[in-house]
């Protein structure tokens, strides 16, 4: 089964939104003028700011108030990569998927540096199935030592070395990123079914445990925990694992494995 892609690499929460708009309208009132500033840090800041709130509308499917930020970073940068970034996420809001790789790479023809937009065009190229493209802009992207989600980035590696074969890629990739951030729920889900699978059951009930710490279950953790400990034969624990995914996830693919399982 594909494994989705948060292009979360980007996420913004309403919080988050709020304070942006604030900061916008304190950057309005004020006219971006300071003692240290000038013309182009003005500019600079402004742009910062719109492309930010671009990006948090998208996060919040409001498309027309980002479609405004993006015009208005335009307005501010003719060629602007950010602008570009934000408008490729907004085409891929819309369903429009050709205008939106054009975008993100004029985002990246105009700054090859730009981590994040590399990231959410990996992300993309990933969700169409494209998972060698994805895995080569997931690569570059986890290679910038700067950029703040690179373990997202690494995350992301792994799961199109995943999709490509490269096991022992991925679970490198998953690896590197845990050692940069242990609480990426995410990660430890895929150490948890990669160690599973290499019949390295200890460590998958260590990574997976270590998940439910803190993350809420899904319907994948759930079947995996199931057949954890089946493993080590604590039936009842199986026995709530299956509860829950049975009251939870009654239509998953999971819970249809299951029962699967269970007729075999």
């Amino acid at each position: 089964m594909t494994r989705s892609l948060s292009t979360a690499a980007m996420r913004f929460g309403r919080v988050y939104v709020v304070s942006l708009m604030l900061l916008g309208i304190v950057l309005g009132v004020s006219g971006c003028v300071t003692q240290n500033s000038g013309p182009d840090v003005d500019r600079k800041a402004a742009l910062d700011t719109h492309y930010r709130l671009a990006m948090a509308y998208i996060e919040n499917r409001n498309r027309e108030s980002a479609r405004h930020h993006i015009q208005k970073a335009f307005e501010l940068e003719r060629n602007s990569p950010r602008a570009y970034a934000a408008q490729a996420m907004l085409f891929q809001l819309e369903g429009e998927m050709e205008r939106a790789e054009a975008s993100f790479k004029q985002a990246l023809r105009r700054d090859s540096g730009f981590s994040q937009a590399r990231n959410n065009y990996g992300a993309f190229l990933y969700q169409q199935g494209r998972y060698e493209e994805a895995y080569e802009q997931f690569s570059i992207v986890s290679e910038d030592l700067n950029y703040d989600s690179r373990a997202r980035a690494l995350l992301n590696l792994g799961r199109s070395a995943l999709e490509l074969g490269r096991e022992a890629r991925a679970r490198a990739a998953f690896e590197h990123a845990y050692m940069l951030d242990r609480r990426l729920a995410s990660v430890l889900v895929e150490l948890a079914d990669i160690s599973f699978r290499e019949q390295e059951y200890a460590e998958a009930k260590r990574y997976l445990d270590q998940y439910t710490e803190i993350a809420g279950q899904s319907a994948r953790t759930l079947l995996l925990g199931i057949k954890i400990e089946r493993i080590f034969g604590n039936k009842d624990k199986e026995a709530s694992y299956v509860l829950a995914l049975k009251n939870r996830f009654p239509y998953s693919e999971e819970y249809l494995e299951y029962k699967r399982d269970m007729i075999q």
